[in-house]
């Protein structure tokens, strides 16, 4: 008995479809999405169980490491120009525009004015290794304010609605931070917010 052959057909399939689902994932993933600013210093922050939080925008994000160095910054460049700005006459810097196109690309202030010039006369590449050896000086100037307070009152100046937020790392020690706070308070500026990772094992505890 014969066997009966039985035609093969291909197969085709529309992938059109497909194509256009993928398509439209990648832009809402690229539209919603928050890139992060990149940190002068790694900083590993400590877990917690609060659900708070940081607002995205007029924030000066205040970074503190496991050996005390602080940094601070905004992501509005505009408002760190403004910052720079004020820092520079007060302080007498003079700044050509090199050094400001640098200040500009730089993610945080962790230089101290009277290094400022020679910091941002540095490679980029140079100058995210020399600031790990860096921070803000926390020291009163004379009896005044110490630098540091004079970068938040330059920020405060630059824009009255911003929000102080801290990111210290796990392992850095209790003083520091006593003392980064206390720095804030004696400027009267007493409501700032902590930065934590979510503990999410305890919170479902």
């Amino acid at each position: 008995m014969a066997k009966i052959k039985i035609q093969k057909k291909d197969i085709w399939i529309d992938m059109t479809p497909m194509s256009d689902v993928m398509t439209l994932l990648l832009c809402f993933f690229m539209l919603t999405s928050t890139f992060l600013t990149p940190e002068p210093v790694q900083v590993t922050a400590p877990n917690s169980v609060s659900e708070l939080k940081i607002p995205e925008q007029d924030v000066l994000n205040i970074l503190v490491t496991p050996e005390g160095r602080v940094y601070c910054g905004t992501e509005n460049k505009n408002n760190m120009q403004a910052m720079l700005d004020i820092m520079t006459d007060k302080f007498g810097v003079q700044l050509n525009p090199n050094q400001i196109k640098h200040f500009r690309e730089d993610a945080m202030v962790g230089a101290s004015m009277s290094q400022m010039a020679a910091y941002l006369n540095l490679e980029p590449e140079k100058m995210a290794e020399e600031v790990q050896k860096l921070g803000l000086p926390l020291d009163s100037i004379k009896g005044g304010k110490s630098e540091f307070q004079e970068w938040v009152s330059a920020a405060r100046e630059a824009n009255p609605d911003i929000k102080l937020a801290i990111k210290c790392d796990s392992k850095t020690p209790y003083a520091s931070i006593k003392k980064l706070m206390s720095e804030l308070q004696d400027m009267n500026e007493n409501r700032f917010q902590l930065i934590t990772n979510l503990d999410v094992k305890r919170l479902n505890d």
